[in-house]
């Protein structure tokens, strides 16, 4: 069993945490996901036009580019991490330009020597597999796709016969960070994915909150994503924000993890 595969087997609702690389201490700020209980850890890999992204997120992709975080960078970061935490999946998470402008079989090759579990890339649709999806796969990188409320089931198979790792459900039609769904719905739609694909599926875009992430728990997801709201305390504390992130992250981790499915 693979990590990523450990990491949605452990009897509770996955914590997925998001946070953009080279924006803050990024070590120290994976350290303090992973000592918080975060089961799988995205790393957003910076780029100048974050189209699928909200304001809190836009901004710490801009704080790191302006640092001149590049992707050797966050690869380096990335290589780093797998030594110090073996066990704990690691997901880089961006847009195409950055994964592709050397070409695909090269990006696939680094994301494998630097230990890096799975890859989301935002803007290449599954049409368009071609471009990422045969590389990371012949690297043993699983593709993690997007789902959304729009995915209807003409184009559900599409999206999720190339994936692999975890379904990332977006819950609203929007960006990052700026509305949330209504528990119902989300509900609605995790049974609706999981009656097409036996891949966990993990809940994100507007999870704030303990309260939140506990109640997306118990609508049968199996994760749930947080990322502005860990994003935000960076921006607010710098290169001190490893102590309000892992405070953070301890409380999401304690509600989803302490969520009953079908409570």
């Amino acid at each position: 069993m693979n990590r990523l595969a450990s990491a949605f087997a452990k009897g509770h609702a996955a914590l997925v945490t998001f946070i953009t690389a080279g924006d803050g201490d990024t070590p120290a700020l994976l350290d303090a996901l992973v000592a918080g209980g975060a089961d799988v850890i995205e790393l957003g890999m910076p780029f100048t036009d974050p189209m699928a992204d909200g304001p809190a997120i836009q901004a710490a992709n801009l704080r790191s580019l302006g640092a001149g975080t590049t992707t050797a960078d966050i690869l380096a970061m990335a290589k780093a991490f797998r030594a110090r935490h073996p066990a704990v999946p690691l997901v880089l998470m961006g847009y195409a330009n950055p994964m592709t402008t050397r070409g695909s079989d090269w990006f696939a090759a680094q994301c494998a020597a630097a230990g890096v579990d799975g890859v989301i890339c935002v803007d290449i649709p599954p049409e368009e597999d071609g471009e990422l999806g045969p590389a990371l796969r012949g690297a043993g990188i699983s593709l993690i796709r997007l789902a959304t409320p729009t995915s209807d089931a003409a184009r559900l198979p599409m999206v999720l016969g190339g994936s692999s790792g975890f379904v990332y459900y977006v819950s609203v039609a929007g960006i990052t960070g700026k509305q949330q769904a209504a528990v119902d719905s989300i509900a609605d739609a995790v049974a609706r994915l999981k009656a097409a694909t036996d891949l966990p599926i993990a809940v994100g875009f507007g999870v704030r909150t303990p309260e939140q992430a506990g109640a997306i728990a118990a609508s049968g997801a199996d994760g749930v994503v947080v990322g502005s709201a860990l994003v935000e305390l960076v921006g607010q504390h710098g290169a001190a924000a490893a102590g309000p992130v892992g405070e953070l992250t301890r409380a999401l981790a304690a509600a989803a993890h302490g969520a009953k499915a079908g409570a």
